[in-house]
């Protein structure tokens, strides 16, 4: 099922007008030269890329190893109820408890890195822009990356988020010739969708774990993406 990954990323490409749009906006293209603009746009891109495939061998040896120790069903009905609760439970909750504070000075240090490279003109600057851009907090990377967990390897938890970030092009290149897309009221609308999104791939994630013997939904024989043992006749 790695063309879920291709998918999700057409979906969260929606919720990445709202939050990374901004940086597709203000990349310092040439926008007097199409053809450059055009090569300066897909560097950017892979840029990002390469930052989702990296999480993605990361995630993926992390997934290979629940697989190999056998906790692939319960590590899936705990990613399904983690996913709904962070919908469910109001922001402010976090805030009080500030369980993100230890990555604030990381985030930070991204967004100033980022700032001074919207400063140059060079190929490499836009690269290390996607780059960057790819490491940036984002809640449907998160849910991506459970997928990549899911794919049970290495080079599958790659290619699950190489697909993921593949999907997100189409509409993040729109946003550099089209600005009307980033207007408040839309990006409203997005954002309220999102969290159901998120809660449906949620239960599908617990539903998967269950093993019902739902073919597809939930089998039995649990294994997420990619077939856990082959069949020989």
């Amino acid at each position: 099922m790695l063309f879920s990954a291709f998918i999700l990323g057409l979906i969260s490409s929606l919720h990445c007008v709202g939050m990374c749009g901004p940086i597709a906006m203000m990349l310092p293209v040439d926008h007097k030269n199409e053809a450059k603009k055009v090569t300066q746009i897909i560097t950017y891109h892979f840029g990002r890329l390469t930052a989702y495939s990296t999480i993605g061998l990361i995630f993926g040896l992390l997934g290979r190893g629940f697989f190999l120790a056998g906790m692939q069903q319960k590590m899936s009905i705990l990613i399904g109820i983690t996913m709904i609760l962070i919908v469910l439970i109001p922001e402010k909750v976090f805030v009080k408890y500030n369980f993100s504070k230890p990555v604030y000075k990381v985030i930070s240090n991204i967004k100033s890195s980022l700032g001074s490279q919207f400063k140059k003109k060079s190929y490499k600057s836009l690269f290390t822009i996607g780059l960057l851009n790819g490491f940036l907090p984002c809640g449907m990377v998160y849910v991506a990356l459970f997928g990549a967990i899911a794919m049970q390897s290495a080079s599958l938890g790659v290619l699950y988020m190489l697909l993921y970030g593949l999907g997100t092009i189409p509409l993040m290149t729109v946003v550099v010739y089209v600005n009307s897309l980033l207007k408040l009221p839309f990006r409203n609308k997005i954002q309220k969708a999102i969290p159901y999104v998120a809660i449906i791939i949620g239960v599908l994630f617990i539903l998967r774990g269950l093993g019902l013997g739902i073919p597809y939904l939930s089998p039995s024989n649990m294994s997420l993406f990619v077939q856990g043992t082959p069949n020989c006749h």
